[in-house]
């Protein structure tokens, strides 16, 4: 399967989800299961990027505009999830030291349970020959098992609060471990962005005529 079909299922499983997990999210007062909504975003708009990206190159027909178009859409990719981060941290910061408010627990747990499948699912899609490929693809990969992890976390957490209906601050436990989860990747992806930018200056400084 081409690296197109395999990013427009995965968009289209995110797609699929962010809607019923920003509803759920704000009906049931959870902001783990908003955060992960939030993260679905804009990886969304990360992939919606890389088709664009892959377009560009495989209308070039250059592997060098290939290289760089993907490079730089996992740096917009890294951008959009360092936003996010900044977002979920300072609300769950915020309700964990004033007041959490009541969380619909089962609400929750069932919103993440069915994302954390669709996370699998998309993985195993991506998953193919990512090794060999490009830094996008691998970045699509490494966001999509975060955010089956990240929405796992939110399950168990609204499933203590469901079966105890206490411990509410749980939610937002979780959803701060979200956005270390989500700094940790987009860091990671900037970092891997600069030493691809690096070797491609160093390459290209080669190349040029003495």
């Amino acid at each position: 399967m081409t690296q197109s079909k395999r990013l427009t299922l995965v968009l289209a499983i995110n797609v699929a989800m962010i809607a019923g997990l920003i509803i759920v999210g704000l009906s049931s007062h959870s902001l783990g299961v908003l955060a992960a909504g939030g993260d679905y975003a804009a990886d969304s708009i990360a992939i919606m990027l890389g088709l664009l990206a892959i377009k560009l190159r495989d209308s070039h027909g250059s592997k060098g505009i290939k290289m760089m178009a993907t490079t730089y859409v996992a740096a917009i990719n890294a951008a959009f999830l360092l936003i996010v981060t900044g977002f979920v941290l300072v609300e769950s910061l915020h309700r964990l030291t004033t007041h959490t408010p009541d969380v619909h627990g089962f609400q929750a747990m069932l919103v993440c349970i069915i994302a954390t499948i669709a996370m699998v699912i998309g993985a195993v899609i991506i998953a193919g020959d990512t090794a060999d490929e490009d830094l996008h693809m691998r970045s699509v990969l490494l966001d999509t098992v975060a955010d089956g992890a990240s929405a796992a976390a939110v399950a168990v957490a609204g499933g203590i609060i469901y079966f105890t209906r206490r411990f509410y601050w749980l939610d937002s436990a979780a959803a701060l471990v979200i956005s270390i989860v989500i700094g940790f990747t987009a860091i990671k992806l900037l970092l891997d962005v600069v030493k691809s930018l690096s070797v491609k200056t160093k390459n290209s400084r080669k190349k040029k005529p003495v």
